[in-house]
């Protein structure tokens, strides 16, 4: 039997994360091993009961959210955090990913939405709150870093990869299913984040879903049929 999902919850709010704790250790899948009501202090406890995702409350005493989730990412082998905030607007969305969050989801999501944030933060791949999209993307429509397709095209093999990559496939799986080395692989991608003025793979996915790339369901990885 696979090991539970080590979980730290952390909220400033002795009522919420109450709220959360229960929700969560009811799982069969998840273990919550600490709770924390100050940024210092989620630090301190995710150092000293090592979990394997910390749910990340933004506003919190003593530095706040983001301080904290750059001082865990900066740990030899860090948790992945997932930020759960009151804030559904782009600008803070933005600021969580840049400091290395995996997830974002708001407190007037379901309960369905956080657990699969953090079950899919666990597994190693990005996820955004499904009712963040339209504005996520119309910021960076505006901004003019998202370059639309017209503008800046991909070729047939840009669009294999940024749509596998989107899916959350692997360098190694890419290489396989393509026929390509994994240095060609990073090429690609490294050549589609410039041309389409995207910063890191959370804006990947936006604009893969956004262009269509991600309509028909994800072919399974060579090796694993």
């Amino acid at each position: 039997m696979a090991r539970a999902l080590r979980l730290l919850v952390a909220d400033d709010h002795a009522v919420v994360r109450a709220g959360l704790v229960a929700l969560l250790s009811a799982q069969p899948d998840i273990e919550v091993v600490g709770q924390a009501g100050s940024a210092s202090e989620t630090v301190e406890e995710a150092r000293r009961t090592r979990p394997d995702v910390v749910l990340l409350d933004l506003s919190m005493p003593e530095g706040g959210g983001l301080r904290a989730a750059r001082l865990l990412l900066s740990d030899p082998e860090p948790p992945a955090i997932v930020v759960l905030s009151v804030h559904d607007d782009a600008p803070h969305l933005r600021a969580a990913l840049r400091s290395g969050a995996a997830g974002y989801v708001t407190k007037g999501s379901a309960d369905r939405t956080v657990l699969e944030a953090i079950r899919t933060a666990h597994a190693g791949k990005t996820y955004v709150d499904p009712a963040l999209s339209d504005v996520v993307t119309a910021e960076l429509m505006v901004s003019g870093r998202l370059k639309r397709a017209t503008d800046a095209p991909l070729t047939p093999r840009m669009q294999e990869v940024l749509r596998l990559v989107a899916w959350g496939y692997t360098t190694q799986q890419i290489a396989r299913q393509l026929s390509l080395t994994p240095k060609t692989v990073e090429a690609h991608r490294a050549r589609i984040m410039e041309r389409l003025g995207l910063l890191n793979r959370a804006e990947l996915v936006r604009y893969a879903f956004q262009a269509g790339l991600m309509d028909a369901a994800p072919p399974t990885p060579e090796g694993e049929r």
